[in-house]
């Protein structure tokens, strides 16, 4: 287990199927529950008691460990992707919370495009750093405060491949409608000052470290 990192650590963010709090494959024991099936290099920019705060700088390389994945082609799905493309992505979440909120930029003057209320688990420390569960649903909050939901009909199509169970699709929608409610009141539960936050120059293209495989499945 990882104690707390500091400024411009390199720690490695992993999704593992099978983290999220409820039953995923009831009834049966999927050879890939508990696994990594993505992996990639993050900066560190805060860890403290209110969030971590880590960064994907542009080329970040992704890991895709072989696997018979719950998927179409058995491959994660971005498993034709060598590294991160475009401007980094800046992640906030708070400990013990189903959601992070990615800060996204754009342009060649790197203009704010929007937050991104990605569900995905809460993080869990690692030997090399943490891991979390993709939930599919997110919520793109433009600059103006409006809102709109993302994949939420691809929600089915999880359950079809045996991925989520309807009880978890289930709890992920009600999840994502409390968010959504916190939205439509007005409330606004991140700190604006992401937004005008620049990375280390130096920080571009790391590489997965040779471990990125240990502390967990």
């Amino acid at each position: 287990m990882s104690a707390r990192w500091t400024y411009g650590d390199i720690v490695v963010r992993r999704e593992v199927l099978g983290l999220a709090p409820i039953d995923q494959c009831p009834g049966s024991s999927p050879e890939w529950i508990g696994k990594s099936w993505a992996a990639i290099p993050v900066f560190v920019v805060e860890d403290n008691d209110d969030a971590l705060v880590t960064y994907i700088a542009p080329g970040a390389e992704f890991g895709f460990p072989a696997g018979d994945w719950p998927t179409p082609n058995g491959a994660h799905p971005w498993s034709g992707r060598g590294g991160w493309s475009g401007h980094g992505a800046l992640m906030v979440q708070r400990p013990g919370e189903h959601h992070a909120v990615w800060h996204f930029w754009s342009g060649p003057d790197r203009k704010f495009a929007c937050w991104y209320i990605n569900l995905q688990t809460s993080f869990v420390r690692t030997a090399v750093g943490y891991d979390t569960q993709d939930l599919e649903l997110d919520i793109v909050v433009l600059p103006d405060g409006s809102w709109s939901l993302k994949d939420l009909d691809v929600l089915p199509d999880r359950v079809a491949e045996g991925r989520f169970s309807p009880p978890l699709v289930d709890w992920i929608v009600s999840l994502g409608g409390e968010l959504t409610d916190e939205l439509d009141a007005g409330r606004r539960w991140w700190d604006d000052r992401w937004v005008d936050w620049r990375p280390d120059p130096g920080w571009n293209r790391p590489l997965l470290p040779p471990n990125w495989r240990e502390g967990g499945g």
